[in-house]
Parts: structure tokens; sequence; C-alpha cells
């Protein structure tokens, strides 16, 4: 693992002080970048007690191979149009899950339990979120996957933590979507729910994005769920 963090945007909200009581830990999709979920966080409505660290990391940038080798941000390659399919980056995709899991040691060493940290993530960010939550080896408050699936599927059956086993999950995703198809997610979903998961499932009549709705959603689990 390497000893530089990724490169993050972070803010606090609804209070701008510097003293946070959670963390989010939000992961853009494939050739997104920090920016793209940063304007979200003030359309929520929390309660002034919970001032999250919002908290959205770049993936590197790297070659992905169904846009033809181009360079982009990415957690990890994509190799084939089938997602999900047999031939996955398992090795790019356990680095990213070290990236992450540094994040939240670094959330852990500024004073936020592991509990009161949330792991968020759209599409690749939302593989990323589900599969890093899963393995980490101390419960955390929640994991919230938008417009994605778990990767590598099986070795997650292997590896996943019994410290998150009881861990919220919630999965939110685009009926219409034709880039991650809804079928993706209701397969992860279900395997989740074989093994013991409680899963809050979400669908939507929209494509590849996010909805007012979602927000809402997104919103109502962090209250829910935050200690």
């Amino acid at each position: 693992m390497s000893n530089e963090l990724l490169d993050c945007i972070e803010y606090n909200y609804p209070q701008k002080t510097e003293e946070a009581t959670h963390s989010v830990i939000w992961m853009h999709g494939l050739g997104a970048n920090a920016n793209d979920f940063v304007p979200v966080p003030p359309y929520f409505r929390l309660p002034e007690e919970l001032n999250i660290r919002f908290i959205f990391p770049n993936a590197p940038a790297i070659p992905v191979t169904i846009n033809s080798g181009y360079v982009m941000p990415a957690w990890y390659d994509l190799l084939t149009m089938d997602i999900g399919g047999i031939r996955e980056d398992e090795m790019g995709i356990r680095k990213s899950i070290d990236d992450i899991n540094a994040l939240i040691e670094r959330e852990i060493e500024r004073g936020i339990p592991a509990e009161n940290i949330f792991l968020i993530g759209f599409s690749q960010g939302s593989a990323m979120a589900l599969s890093t939550g899963l393995r980490y080896p101390k419960k955390l408050g929640g994991i919230i996957g938008l417009s994605g699936y778990l990767p590598i599927i099986e070795q997650t059956a292997d590896e996943r933590h019994p410290a998150n086993q009881d861990t919220p999950i919630m999965m939110i995703h685009g009926s219409l979507d034709q880039v991650v198809q809804v079928s993706r997610g209701e397969q992860s979903r279900d395997r989740l729910r074989e093994w013991g998961y409680e899963v809050e499932w979400h669908d939507y009549p929209m494509q590849h994005e996010i909805c007012a709705e979602e927000i809402r959603d997104i919103n109502d689990f962090l209250i829910a769920h935050s200690k």
C-alpha cells in the first residue's frame, strides 16, 4: 500500500466549523473526478448537531481497456463491456480498497469513530464503497451504493469481515440505466441478502444519474444511522 493519500476535496456540512462528528467518503464514477458530487450535500436537510465532514477523493488516472487504453480517472481498469463478468481487474480493485482504507484510517486518527464513518459511491465508486466496506475490520456507520454493483463477488464472499455484517447498506439504481443495467445492481443486492446483509433498495425511472428522490434517500439514511 502506498503511504500517499488520495487527493481529496473536503468540507463540513451543515456547520462550516472544522470540528466534525461524522465523516462521509464519497467515490465518483469512471472518468469523473472529486468535483462531481461536491454540490450535493447542501441539498441535504441535516440536523445541526450532525456535522459531517464530506470527503471526495480523486481516483488515479489509469489506462482503461474498454476505452482503447485512454488514460482517465478510474478506480480500476474495465477489461470488458460485460460489467461484473469473469474478466475483472482484481489487482486494481484491491489497490483502490487499500487507498480508501487509508482514508478511513485517517478519519479515525482525526477523532472520528469508525462507526461514524460512511462510504458512498456512484457507479465504479459504488463498487468501491461496497468492496471496501464489506472487508473493513471495524464496524462502519453505513454503506451506500448508487448505480453500481459488487465486483470480484466470489472473492468478497470469502473476504468479507464479520465486523460489518450488521452495518446498514442502501443501494439505489435507475431502472433505465444503460451503463450499469439495473439487473447488475439487483444481482449484487440479492447476493448480499443471501449472505445475511440487510439491504435497503430503491430504484427510480432514471438513467445513469442521480435524482431528487435519491438525494432524499441518502439524507434520510445518514440521519437514521448516525449515532
